[in-house]
């Protein structure tokens, strides 16, 4: 196939692309009962009978090697391991094929192994060795998603909206909507006063909350700059992480590595598993699929050599310790004040919710809110979904799910923004069909109406199929991993 473009490398790296390019396509219940047959089956779909190894080996290659697998990842793994032999099935049946020089071609193709347009084996090289995946199974994955991408191309293949369709499409996000609009945060502002015994109380109450797992780390990023003096990614850089692991492995500690490499000076924290210090403030050096990498591994080992987000870290583990906190801290005090304030915040949405949800708040209880509280309505007028000159996005979104003359509340998911309004007034638009946007909802139409077919696809493939689970064997597969 690409043949010699190929080169290897055994590093620490993400060992798992099958997880990304096998994306489940049906989703089904797990009913069905296992009626007898061999005890080594997991699963039959029809007349084909796959095997607990296979299954196992699937999730071997799937899981995250540094997470602990649940009952109900293992259950979820099943749902993706059965997703892909129907989508195979389906292939083979509809005769998708593609052959090797198709195969070359569209990997060529590929924009991240391109460079200035034109195919890189360096690209292509390094993108291997990071990923830490050999070339035929990249290949064999690759071919699966372009198979399954066909797959989907042929359900969906040949479908053109009508006018009236694109005219729906154009209007859900252009219509124009005239609101009267009350910013709850006024008031929430006298509800959300606090005693001291309400505070200690909701201590008391949450007390293990206030319980962390803090841990003293040293870091270092390992960029091409740091250890080769350059800007690239090249086959340098790369063999020196290689041996930055083995000597991890051997049991080199920290201070040496950075005197072999003439490492720059590690940075110290002492952080909780949200990546905040003792005062509860946040750690801007340290990105959140970084903070589970640390809190998840072993407190025994630690050395680590991590990649993440295309970056490379040497991470030192010093000490595990857990905190119990005070009332009386500031930090803890402020941090308690702020999750009574969203409880509060939380209790009232909730009961306008419920008074609106069965018709007890209309528009007559809105303009009385209003003038009990002293509370401003504000008249605002949405162009479209995306006008966020009042509002922000997330906010404009859920209002344009409703519909007119009707009281709704929306807020961010912090609660930091909550608006009561009413949509007084909806405008409905249409686009010409000369318009420069026509071919664009067009389209945005046609992806609408695959989707439905695609559900409707999904309906035809639970029938079609008959499935069952070896549900004693998928439990002695749990027990296996508890």
């Amino acid at each position: 196939m690409l043949g010699p473009i190929s080169k290897f490398s055994t590093t620490i790296y993400a060992k798992v692309l099958l997880a990304i390019v096998i994306l489940p396509f049906v989703f089904w219940g797990m009913g069905g009962v296992f009626s007898g047959g061999n005890k080594n089956i997991i699963v039959t779909i029809d007349d084909d009978k796959f095997s607990i190894q296979a299954f196992a080996k699937f999730i071997e290659r799937s899981a995250d090697e540094n997470k602990k697998i649940t009952s109900e990842g293992i259950d979820n793994l099943l749902t993706f391991f059965i997703s892909g032999k129907i989508i195979d099935k389906e292939v083979k049946e509809l005769g998708i094929n593609i052959n090797d020089v198709s195969l070359s071609k569209l990997i060529k193709n590929e924009k991240i192994f391109q460079r200035d347009g034109i195919f890189s084996r360096t690209e292509y090289e390094k993108f291997l060795i990071t990923n830490n995946i050999t070339a035929k199974n990249f290949e064999n994955n690759f071919l699966k998603l372009q198979k399954k991408k066909q797959l989907l191309e042929f359900i969906g293949k040949g479908l053109v909206p009508t006018k009236s369709l694109i005219n729906v499409s154009f209007n859900e996000i252009n219509q124009k909507r005239n609101l009267e609009i009350i910013n709850l945060n006024n008031y929430f502002e006298k509800r959300l006063n606090f005693t001291d015994e309400e505070i200690n109380n909701f201590f008391n109450k949450n007390n293990d909350k206030f319980n962390e797992l803090y841990k003293s780390i040293n870091l270092i990023e390992l960029s091409p700059k740091a250890l080769i003096d350059s800007e690239e990614y090249n086959d340098l850089f790369f063999s020196l992480i290689d041996e930055i692991d083995d000597l991890i492995t051997k049991g080199e500690n920290l201070d040496f590595l950075i005197n072999k490499f003439n490492l720059e000076k590690q940075k110290s924290f002492f952080i909780n598993r949200e990546g905040k210090d003792l005062n509860l403030k946040k750690i801007d050096d340290l990105e959140n699929s970084l903070l589970e990498e640390i809190f998840n591994v072993n407190d025994s080992k630690d050395l680590l050599l991590v990649e993440k987000d295309n970056k490379y870290f040497i991470i030192d583990i010093i000490s595990v310790q857990e905190v119990k906190r005070k009332v009386t801290d500031i930090s803890v005090k402020k941090h308690i004040l702020k999750m009574m304030k969203k409880d509060r915040k939380r209790e009232i949405n909730a009961e306008l919710v419920t008074k609106i949800n069965k018709d007890n708040f209309l528009k007559s209880d809105f303009d009385k809110l209003a003038i009990e509280e002293n509370l401003k309505i504000k008249k605002v007028n949405l162009k479209n979904a995306n006008d966020t000159k009042v509002l922000k996005k997330a906010l404009v979104s859920q209002i344009y799910s409703f519909s007119k003359k009707e009281v709704v509340l929306v807020n961010d998911l912090n609660l930091l923004e909550n608006y009561l309004l009413y949509i007084n007034k909806i405008e409905n638009v249409a686009i010409d069909e000369n318009s420069n946007d026509y071919e664009k909802y067009s389209k945005l139409s046609k992806a609408k109406t695959t989707s439905k077919l695609y559900n409707t696809y999904d309906n035809y493939i639970k029938t079609k199929y008959k499935i069952n689970i070896n549900y004693e064997a998928l439990e002695g597969i749990k027990n296996n991993f508890n």
